[in-house]
């Protein structure tokens, strides 16, 4: 009843921080999993990361266009994730009408 599959799936994260970046990245995983099929999940296990493109995007703001210049960082993540998938196949189950 119980069935496991691996897929990969690609990911994007944005954020003021290198971790934030990644942390959101990571929390779409289950989303495009879900997304990709109709099953019941039971297990999503990450089981290799690879990053497709990492950028920094650094720019600097100014209060009145003049005065009190600073610079603000902006990272941006893609990530190849191969996951393991468990999961129970809707198919499988036979339904009885009573």
């Amino acid at each position: 009843m119980q069935k496991t599959q691996q897929m990969i799936v690609r990911v994007k994260g944005q954020g003021d921080s290198k971790q934030r970046a990644f942390a959101t990245a990571l929390n779409q995983v289950q989303k495009e999993v879900l997304k990709n099929t109709d099953n019941i999940m039971l297990r999503i296990k990450p089981l290799n990361i690879e990053v497709v493109s990492a950028s920094e995007k650094i720019t600097t703001e100014r209060f009145l266009f003049i005065f009190l210049p600073r610079k603000r960082t902006f990272y941006e993540i893609t990530l190849d994730i191969s996951v393991d998938i468990s999961f129970v196949d809707l198919k499988d189950i036979e339904f009885t009408s009573k």
